[in-house]
């Protein structure tokens, strides 16, 4: 598991896509997110705006299980 550390209160999906190198820049976001299975806390959720707070858990499909933490 990995763990992807954020200096705010939450961080959107799109954003958190992009610092756990998944996707190189933020405008792949929505492209990704149609292409892709992603699963936050176990439910199923593609939205580019999802905010993500410390301790969630996300898996993306393809590129495994990471874990938001706070720094």
């Amino acid at each position: 598991m990995k763990e992807v550390a954020i200096r705010t209160e939450y961080i959107p999906l799109g954003q958190f896509l992009k610092l756990s190198d998944c996707i190189s820049t933020g405008g792949q976001a929505k492209f990704f997110l149609q292409e892709n299975k992603i699963t936050i806390n176990g439910e199923t959720d593609n939205r580019r705006g999802r905010k993500l707070y410390v301790g969630d858990r996300v898996e993306v499909e393809g590129f495994g299980i990471f874990t938001v933490t706070g720094s």
